[in-house]
């Protein structure tokens, strides 16, 4: 008992000089009232012990992710950020080791987990590091409406609002680099892919052009919408004046055109696209957007900014797959060439026209933006072409054009963009170029688009002199371009494709005939009979209802402008995909049986004689 009593006391507070409670009291109750004492500390000890086995077992179900306790906090991510920062110091974007050949990963099946999230503000992109081994980041429960505040409510910046969040970080943040926005970036990347075993994986610089040519694809029709690439977006009465984008956007007004848009920049490019991209043995990839991306102004419908975003998603998926990539400015202010696909149809209005030096000056202030945005680390593996313009016209005075592309040219370069960039040959033809622009190197490359449809000499040719086109008048313009003694020097294909007629829905503009069948001009037909014999149904089938011997020509037409731009620094096939035009569309091709199943891996060239097509008739 003595001992007991000394262990209850033992936890009792040292004496303070008051006298003991019980001192005086019968002995008996004294016992008593120890041993109700001793009773209570005996019951406070089992509380405490209690309380920290529930504190453990609830930290081992935090640490398994069992329980969430919420979400990042901004000095996190700020100090996670700090840290890729540091090890991307040590290590260099173009430190590792490189792939290996194996396969290329396979794209996300759970459909849309952002992979770095967290709520309130955050600035998770800006100090980025290219791992070599791809870091999980942490898995966090992406903001609500009420966390997102007030001033960026419904903006740009709000993610709760956005229409899909597959491959996005969730995260909120308004911090951007040259006044574009990085929401929706995550933190960490990896450069360790390749895109097949013919080429380095982005941690390795690719090496020469010339020596190893680019085999890429464009992804028309994406971000800056064609009619003939997407025709359902254009179903409308003719009464309703839609022939662009520009008439699209105003037809619809802000908020539809918005919802209609972001729903076709979320679902016709997808994720599984890259990797089949990848899967077919091409290994660059020509993205075309417009200045609508970066800004808008003062009358303009186009949906503002949206299509930035995917272009950003787009670029990391890319690099998932080990894809290299030509940025492409499609759309300038105003209209470069008064096509469609540069959003507004029927007038040219820039460098030209009423408005043409303003908006020329636009256009550089657009390269500004972009240029510093893209002047990152994160994108200096990955984007290997900066393209200034898509087509300006023919029309437009050549000396203002090379004035207006040596501004550029400067801003783009002072903005510390390492890779090279890309003019247009603005549909002059290559040889048109030599002795302009000179001493500039390999920092700038000519980019001619090549087809044989929109000019009725060579549209009126037979199939097997199409080909011997391709490998003989092709080939020595190209030599002839490359060779800085009778040409530009730096010289790629940005654009081509196997059609062999202008026959596709919308492809010469909304309402338009064809060449082909002398619907478009009043001249006649330009089939090669030229007469009323021209038909287009062969040319507008689905490859599987075609011919032996017509896909037998399609394929050799194919390999042989391949073969043919290979003599350049590469070639991009237009398009990767389409809604209903196959001789379009690589994707379709490939499914068809008309393209190789590897571009780098091919059954014809130019050195082969040209196989027979059999009875193909010359008036498909």
């Amino acid at each position: 008992m003595a001992q007991r009593d000394i262990r209850m006391e033992s936890l009792t507070p040292p004496s303070t000089g008051t006298p003991d409670k019980l001192a005086g009291i019968h002995p008996a109750a004294a016992t008593a009232a120890k041993k109700s004492r001793r009773k209570l500390w005996i019951s406070i000890t089992a509380l405490i012990s209690l309380l920290a086995i529930a504190g453990i077992v609830i930290a081992v179900l935090i640490s398994q992710k069992v329980i969430r306790v919420g979400s990042t906090t901004t000095n996190n991510v700020s100090e996670a950020a700090a840290t890729s920062q540091a090890a991307e110091e040590t290590s260099g974007s173009n430190s590792g080791s490189g792939g290996s050949g194996a396969s290329p990963p396979q794209p996300s099946k759970t459909g849309s987990s952002p992979s770095n999230t967290s709520s309130g503000t955050a600035s998770p992109t800006k100090t980025s590091t290219p791992d070599d081994e791809e870091e999980e980041e942490p898995e966090v429960v992406c903001p609500s409406p009420s966390d997102i505040p007030k001033a960026s409510k419904g903006s740009y910046f709000d993610t709760t609002s956005w229409l899909s969040l597959e491959g996005f970080n969730c995260t909120f943040t308004t911090e951007t680099v040259g006044g574009l926005p990085l929401v929706g970036l995550n933190s960490s990347y990896s450069n360790t892919a390749r895109a097949n075993p013919q080429v380095p994986p982005l941690t390795k610089p690719w090496g020469s052009y010339t020596d190893r040519p680019a085999r890429g694809v464009n992804l028309g029709g994406w971000l800056s919408l064609e009619p003939f690439i997407t025709p359902s977006l254009f179903d409308y009465p003719r009464s309703a004046s839609i022939y662009d984008e520009y008439g699209l956007t105003l037809f619809l007004g802000p908020e539809k055109a918005a919802q209609v848009l972001e729903k076709h920049y979320a679902t016709f490019i997808t994720e599984a696209d890259f990797a089949a991209i990848a899967a077919a043995g091409l290994d660059h990839i020509r993205i075309p957007f417009s200045y609508w991306a970066v800004e808008t102004y003062e009358g303009d419908p186009y949906v503002s900014q949206i299509s930035w975003r995917y272009l950003l998603r787009g670029i990391e998926w890319a690099r998932k797959y080990g894809l290299r990539i030509k940025l492409d400015l499609h759309g300038l202010p105003g209209s470069q060439n008064s096509w469609n696909h540069s959003g507004r149809q029927g007038k040219v209005n820039w460098l030209t026209g009423p408005d043409g030096p303003a908006n020329a000056q636009k256009s550089l202030k657009i390269h500004d933006k972009l240029s510093k945005f893209f002047a990152q680390d994160r994108y200096k593996n990955i984007i290997a072409f900066y393209g200034l313009a898509n087509e300006p016209g023919r029309d437009h005075d050549i000396n203002l054009l090379i004035q207006w592309t040596e501004s550029a040219y400067k801003i783009v370069k002072d903005n510390g963009i390492e890779a090279s960039q890309v003019m247009s040959d603005a549909l002059r033809g290559l040889g048109e170029w030599h002795g302009r622009m000179t001493g500039l190197g390999d920092s700038m490359v000519l980019d001619g688009h090549e087809y044989v449809i929109f000019d009725t000499a060579l549209l009126s040719k037979t199939h097997a002199q199409k080909i011997e086109f391709a490998c003989n008048v092709w080939v020595e313009q190209i030599t002839g371009s490359m060779n800085t003694a009778t040409g530009f020097g730096p010289t790629m294909v940005g654009e081509w494709s196997q059609a062999d007629t202008d026959c596709t829905q919308y492809l010469n503009g909304i309402g338009n005939g064809a060449r082909w069948t002398g619907t478009f001009f009043t001249g006649g037909p330009s089939c090669p009979t030229g007469d009323k014999q021209c038909s287009c149904d062969l040319a507008n089938a689905d490859p599987k209802d075609m011919s032996p011997e017509y896909k037998l020509f399609l394929k050799t037409w194919a390999e042989a402008q391949m073969d043919a731009f290979e003599k350049s620094w590469g070639w991009f096939y237009w398009t990767w995909k389409t809604e209903s035009a196959p001789l379009w569309s690589y994707k379709a091709g490939l499914e068809g049986g008309i393209m190789p199943e590897k571009a780098y891996d091919r059954d014809w060239h130019c050195e082969k004689p040209i196989p027979s097509f059999g009875k193909l008739s010359e008036i498909l």
